[in-house]
């Protein structure tokens, strides 16, 4: 009974490999651990994102800069403009001539007096309330500009009323040569104002300001009909007269500056002219 009751127990030691398969089951389990593979890709989908942002961030601040330039750039077109800088120019010449004309206007009456023709005294005289009807002009001008009528000092004619005052002084009173050379003087200021007037005319109309283009214009015809007017009385008499008067009407500066006016170079600054 004693060895029937051992071969039975035999069997319970065997029972052991079966119990062999649950060790296997942590093979099982490790496909758990393998998982992390599978959230590797999400780390990098962050590296993937961030690039594209960047890139969307560059692209639009670039649209943002080429997009702002155009906007910013017609104001300092403007701003700077051929336009504005010719409108400065067209009202400086303005201010010029409007100085030079009455300078003028106050030099023509003392150079008719030094004038010895009849016909250089009345010429000078015509043309000197022609000025005065010519600087009223010029007001004009500047009131249809919506401007105030103020001179600018006139270098040029300063220079060519002095070299008129120099040629009164160096010729001898009553003399034929002492009318040649006021016309030279004369001629020389209304070829200045020719020029002048013909270039802010020309720029007015170019400004579409065709009302200032007609004023000016009236003035423009006045000064070359003078300018003619000028050379007609030259060739008619006092150029012939004066080569014949040989040495004796030269002067010395003394002899002449008593009894002649001085021509006044600044005419032109009656306390209203620009500084």
């Amino acid at each position: 009974m004693a060895k029937a009751t051992a071969k039975k127990a035999a069997p319970k030691k065997s029972a052991a490999p079966k119990a062999a398969p649950k060790k296997s089951a942590a093979p099982k389990a490790a496909p758990k651990k393998s998982a992390a593979p599978k959230a590797a890709p999400k780390k990098s989908a962050a590296f993937k994102a961030s690039p594209k942002k960047a890139v969307a961030k560059k692209a639009a601040a670039k649209t943002a800069v080429k997009t702002a330039a155009p906007k910013a750039a017609p104001k300092k077109v403007v701003a700077l403009s051929d336009e504005t800088m010719l409108q400065n120019l067209f009202l400086d010449s303005l201010k010029d001539i409007y100085y030079a004309e009455k300078s003028g206007a106050k030099a023509l009456p003392k150079m008719a007096k030094a004038a010895t023709s009849e016909q250089l005294r009345g010429a000078f005289e015509q043309h000197a309330q022609q000025t005065n009807g010519q600087v009223q002009r010029l007001e004009q001008v500047f009131e249809q500009l919506g401007k105030k009528a103020q001179g600018k000092k006139c270098e040029a004619i300063e220079g060519l009323v002095r070299e008129a005052d120099s040629l009164i002084k160096d010729t001898k009173k009553g003399s034929k040569t002492r009318d040649v050379a006021l016309i030279m003087a004369a001629q020389k200021m209304e070829h200045y104002e020719i020029a002048s007037y013909g270039s802010i005319a020309t720029l007015a109309a170019q400004m579409g300001e065709s009302q200032v283009k007609e004023l000016l214009g009236q003035t423009l015809q006045e000064e070359k009909d003078t300018d003619e007017l000028l050379t007609q009385i030259a060739l008619s008499n006092i150029n012939q007269e004066a080569e014949q008067e040989g040495g004796e009407s030269e002067v010395s500066g003394q002899q002449s500056q008593g009894a002649d006016e001085k021509l006044d170079p600044k005419a032109g600054d009656d306390g209203n002219t620009e500084q």
